[in-house]
């Protein structure tokens, strides 16, 4: 069994070598584009054994197979020199005029992409390397996901490409709790690196795809939208490994669409997903919302989103933080306007910690239909696993965590992690959702302000008295 972390290691030292790649963001995307040509022309390989007429798009000086699948090929200054001035600008401007859906994905690919690479003989060591992976064996395909865990992971320190990252046990229990199945449309309007997308595939192929037959059907169901070059990139490439020959991936901002105009042909049986909280949205694009609905607060537009593209019986899972919970105005106002049009069965209380180390905002897995009027929510508290004081990059959150929660998904009744709430009460509450635990006792502070600040100027004296000996120290050393 190949180590994937070990070659994704290895490939971001060799990187590092490079003058011209300057943070692991440049690496990640350098390393994208890569791995998205290799998976590309492995698939070609297995498309033309099962059809003797299938034509790849990528014109054949092009594909990696002739350019970088030889170890001994093209290398230096000549290698470098065909990436920045055949390579990319090609793609770039692929054919797409009779209309290969394929052709019109990889230009969508390439027009955000740069090779940032100065020195040919490193990205020679870095094809090399990838070639070590073949996206056709069930083994390489199986750990394909560990490839792009290990990336986003890693990625902590690139600033906001954490936002597309949601851990597999979430993706994968909350896709397994709506069960999406074959012939229903599923949607993520904000669909990151297609963690959503692959977990409904999958979960589609375990029960229902019996055929090539299947397969097509199951392609022309599964749709996202994302709007930054990277993860959309990961995401296509992600669904061509998961048998998608073609991906319905719209390379957009969902939320840049007059809302209105979103009608019954558009409307989904499933949405999964987790949109992009804590971010301002585009210029002006909240103006594509009703007036009384307008904020630039993301997640509360993707709320009002996602309610208007399921159809009436359809039902959705998705990532939403505290804030979009709570809060008056525009704020109140969609969550109303969410709870009149949609029944909020469940309510999943998430820790802190779960989208550390990206964010440590406190998170909500929503489950709901469209249709009827939420009449009652069911809460659950997700206590982290006994001994753990927090989830972290090296202790991420466990699916087998959630069993106790399946097993009493079908058979409800309260106890000390489970409350249910009237639909009452949360009028009452100026339609908050931010309802506490009631049988979690409230946490008696055994000091008062007064006996706190003494402590503090303490602490503070202490500290003071260190720095001077350290200080002392260092001057004699």
């Amino acid at each position: 069994m190949k180590n994937i972390g070990n070659i994704i290691k290895t490939l971001q030292n060799i990187m590092r070598k490079d003058p011209g790649v300057s943070g692991d963001a440049q690496r990640i995307e350098q390393l994208g584009w890569l791995i998205s040509l290799k998976i590309l022309d492995d698939k070609d390989k297995e498309l033309k054994l099962i059809n003797d007429s299938y034509k790849s798009p990528i014109p054949s000086y092009l594909q990696w197979r002739k350019w970088a699948g030889d170890d001994e090929g093209m290398t230096g200054e000549e290698l470098k020199k065909f990436v920045d001035d055949t390579l990319i600008p090609k793609l770039k401007n692929i054919d797409v005029s009779v209309g290969n859906k394929r052709a019109l994905i990889i230009r969508e690919i390439f027009e955000g992409t740069n090779n940032y690479m100065k020195n040919g003989t490193i990205i020679r060591q870095v094809l090399n390397e990838l070639n070590k992976i073949d996206f056709n064996s069930s083994e390489d395909r199986h750990v394909f996901g560990d490839i792009y865990e290990t990336i986003l992971r890693d990625l902590q320190s690139a600033g906001n490409y954490g936002e597309f990252y949601t851990p597999r046990a979430l993706t994968e229990f909350i896709t397994e709790m709506v069960n999406p199945r074959l012939g229903e449309k599923v949607l993520d309007p904000a669909c990151g690196t297609g963690g959503f997308l692959t977990s409904a595939i999958e979960n589609i192929k375990k029960q229902d795809v019996k055929g090539v037959d299947d397969l097509k059907e199951l392609e022309k169901t599964i749709h996202g939208m994302e709007l930054k070059p990277l993860p959309f990139m990961l995401c296509v490439t992600n669904l061509i490994l998961h048998d998608i020959e073609v991906p319905n991936v719209d390379y957009t901002d969902s939320l840049n669409r007059e809302y209105t105009s979103i009608g019954q042909k558009d409307r989904v049986d499933v949405i999964l997903a987790n949109p992009p909280f804590g971010a301002s949205v585009a210029d002006k694009v909240e103006t594509n919302f009703p007036v009384n609905f307008r904020t630039s607060e993301s997640a509360d537009l993707f709320l009002m989103l996602m309610v208007r593209y399921l159809k009436d019986g359809g039902r959705a899972g998705i990532v939403l933080p505290d804030g979009s919970l709570t809060g008056d105005g525009v704020k109140q106002r969609i969550r109303q306007h969410f709870l009149e049009n949609c029944n909020l069965h469940t309510v999943v209380r998430l820790p802190n910690s779960v989208f550390q180390p990206y964010a440590s905002v406190a998170t909500n897995l929503l489950f709901f239909e469209k249709g009827k009027p939420t009449k009652e929510i069911w809460y659950w508290e997700h206590k982290l696993p006994e001994g753990v004081k927090a989830y972290s990059k090296t202790k991420p959150i466990q699916k087998k965590e959630f069993d106790s929660l399946k097993k009493w998904w079908k058979n409800r009744e309260e106890n000390e992690q489970v409350w249910k709430v009237s639909i009452d009460t949360i009028i009452e509450n100026s339609y908050s959702l931010d309802i506490k635990n009631p049988h979690t006792p409230e946490v008696e502070h055994p000091y008062t302000s007064a006996e706190l600040l003494s402590m503090l100027h303490d602490s503070f004296k202490k500290s003071d008295k260190l720095i001077e000996i350290l200080k002392a120290e260092l001057k004699n050393d």
